[in-house]
């Protein structure tokens, strides 16, 4: 017998959906950010986009913005890592 349950998100699933809240709040101010990759072992990396992408602000909004936000909703994320533009 098949069930119709539906599939639970994934760990990137969950944390696409967070940084989507947290996104509204860097495009007010000229910036973005970009899901890279989201590792087995709790490690979000994300691109700065914009305005972000120079402020000498990003390592704070990184560790007391997208970090806070993304630990407090979901405790597998052990941190977050900005990877350089391509």
């Amino acid at each position: 017998m098949a069930e119709n349950a539906a599939a639970e998100p994934t760990l990137r699933d969950r944390v696409s959906e967070v940084l989507d809240r947290v996104r509204v709040f860097l495009q007010r101010d000229g910036g973005d950010l970009e899901l890279v990759d989201v590792t087995d072992d709790g490690v979000v990396r994300v691109r700065l986009q914009g305005a972000c992408r120079g402020c000498p602000m990003s390592q704070i909004t990184i560790s007391r913005g997208v970090e806070a936000a993304l630990k407090e909703e979901i405790p597998e994320v052990d941190h977050v890592e900005a990877v350089p533009i391509e």
